[in-house]
């Protein structure tokens, strides 16, 4: 154990666990013995570490939650998974975090600079890249995959295996079967797409000139007219120079579990 830690007395640090420069753990805080806190991780109070996890410098985690004990899937057996955390995340209180299953990658990942607020749940297998955000008690089923700079909105639920973009939106109390467009923004009890997310795209420095580029591509590949497969290729041989636009039809083409959102009849980009 790092002696520069700064760890309360009445915290329980079991043997093994390791813990790096820095390290701040607050009163009644829990660490099981093969979790790792790398250099300047807080743990406000009475939050519990668990499992095989690992969490990035400078994460901090507020009272109450609950990171790296055992998945909510009934076919979990005790396999030895693990739960990665990057650097940087902020973990409000009563969010909960599991690690992978055998039936996935044996490991949940999250990514860097990521805020989680309060009773947001990240379930098995799931996969978070950077920025992320998950507002109040938004949900994530098992082997979710969450790109980069993307929002879930509170009291949203992400059906299992589902895809959310990157830089795109989920709508507060959405309900989330099918994959969302990197840009789209989703919302409706059950999540139907209502075009781009345009003020994230601004407030993250995309100019005019690509996110109307990714209007036009929106239209042509949500046009009534020809199949899904005929209005990807139209769009990549228009617009294959594009590297946003590309990102889309790529993620559509790519293998999957689960349908593409799509609009709703009435609405437009």
């Amino acid at each position: 154990m790092n002696e520069m830690a700064k760890i309360h007395p009445t915290a329980i640090i079991e043997g093994g666990a390791g813990i790096g420069a820095n390290v701040g753990i607050g009163p009644y805080c829990i660490v099981g013995p093969e979790v790792v806190l790398d250099d300047g991780v807080t743990l406000m109070s009475h939050a519990v570490v668990n499992g095989r996890t690992a969490i990035g410098a400078n994460t901090k985690v507020f009272p109450f939650a609950s990171i790296g004990h055992q998945p909510q899937d009934m076919k979990y057996k005790g396999e030895p998974s693990r739960l990665e955390i990057g650097c940087n995340n902020i973990i409000r209180e009563h969010v909960t975090m599991h690690p992978g299953t055998e039936g996935g990658s044996m490991l949940t990942r999250v990514g860097n600079n990521c805020l989680f607020m309060v009773g947001a749940h990240v379930a098995h297998d799931c996969r978070i890249g950077d920025h992320a955000i998950m507002v109040n008690n938004a949900t994530l089923g098992g082997h979710v995959a969450v790109g980069e700079w993307a929002i879930v909105g509170g009291l949203a639920a992400v059906h299992q295996f589902a895809r959310i973009g990157r830089h795109s939106m989920v709508g507060g109390m959405t309900g989330v079967e099918h994959d969302v467009i990197p840009y789209g923004s989703v919302i409706g009890n059950r999540a139907r797409l209502q075009g781009l997310n345009v003020i994230g795209l601004k407030r993250r420095g995309f100019s005019r000139e690509i996110i109307h580029v990714l209007r036009n591509a929106y239209r042509l590949l949500f046009a009534p007219e020809g199949t899904m497969a005929e209005r990807l290729d139209d769009v990549a041989e228009l617009m294959h120079d594009n590297e946003p636009v590309m990102e889309i039809v790529d993620f559509i083409r790519a293998d999957s579990s689960r349908a593409i959102c799509k609009p709703g009849l009435d609405d437009a980009a």
